[in-house]
């Protein structure tokens, strides 16, 4: 099979469309008396994930440049501010798809996952900060792996060695990631509850005893760098070389999928425009896995 974005987007409109049919439920919502919608639910579903793919920030250019070039894998395309609608309404469907596109893939079943935060920065001028619909969600935040400080989010992902997303959650940039991480495991208690002795790898803020006692009661093994006045931890020599996989792939949410470059405004633009980066990451892996490729986290084939 030929492997680019028209094989990607046909392949991830046709799972997106058959998971529609078997679960209707999973369609956003609309009034059962109106006018029928002209865009199928399974077709933003894919659009999202192509804008993502090719870099487009801007939804206006996006859909300028689908009007010219992609017209035979969607005829009908709306205007910016219906396109905008239905994406924010997706959003839910986002994350429907993509867990059902992870959890049919080979990496899936890795028992070693990486866990980490990222920035989000959701805007610069002190203007944007007092007057966005943002504020008291998104909050002033500190990055020490860039040294910078920013007005934003954090996505607290978890992944595997892949880097397929297994589970993720978007906060204020001064929460505590040990405590979303648990929340995490809380709300999807299914996601460790059938895999005894996961390995979980995470940064110098994954420490305190309590915090791994938790853990270990689900049946996680934590392995972490050594902090200043401990013991030296098991698993050190291993660690260096796995820990620059996550940083890898915050890199491709950044670098190639410019997760910063979301430009939501409200809460539901914003979470929409993140599940559209996570989908896009997550189809490039189902693919790739499916179509025998030996690198499953590459974008290369698809990001033109």
């Amino acid at each position: 099979m030929t492997n680019n974005l028209d094989t990607l987007a046909t392949a991830l409109y046709a799972t997106t469309d058959d998971l529609l049919k078997e679960r209707p439920d999973l369609a956003p919502w609309r009034p059962t008396v109106g006018i029928t919608p002209r865009l199928t639910d399974a077709e933003p579903v894919t659009l999202a994930m192509m804008q993502a793919m090719l870099g487009f920030t801007s939804e206006a250019r996006w859909l300028r440049h689908a009007r010219a070039h992609l017209r035979h894998l969607s005829p009908y395309l709306p205007q910016q501010s219906g396109y905008n609608k239905r994406l924010r309404k997706a959003a839910e469907l986002l994350r429907r798809v993509t867990r059902v596109l992870a959890t049919s893939t080979s990496a899936w079943s890795d028992d070693v996952w990486i866990v980490d935060s990222t920035p989000v920065e959701c805007g610069r001028s002190r203007e944007t900060v007092k007057r966005s619909d943002l504020a008291g969600w998104a909050q002033y935040g500190y990055c020490a792996s860039h040294s910078r400080f920013f007005w934003g989010l954090r996505l607290h992902l978890v992944c595997t060695l892949q880097g397929l997303p297994v589970t993720f959650a978007l906060t204020g940039a001064k929460a505590d990631e040990r405590e979303t991480l648990l929340d995490l495991f809380a709300a999807e208690s299914h996601l460790v509850s059938t895999r005894p002795g996961q390995t979980l790898i995470g940064d110098r803020n994954h420490y305190g005893r309590i915090f791994e006692e938790e853990l270990a009661q689900q049946g996680i093994r934590l392995l972490r760098p050594t902090r200043k006045g401990e013991r030296q931890r098991p698993g050190g020599s291993l660690f260096k070389p796995l820990r620059q996989v996550i940083e890898s792939v915050n890199e491709t949410l950044k670098g190639q999928l410019d997760l910063e470059q979301h430009r939501g405004r409200t809460p539901r633009g914003v979470i929409a425009r993140i599940m559209q980066r996570i989908l896009a990451l997550t189809t490039v892996i189902w693919h790739n896995d499916h179509t025998g490729q030996d690198t499953l986290r590459s974008l290369t084939s698809y990001d033109h």
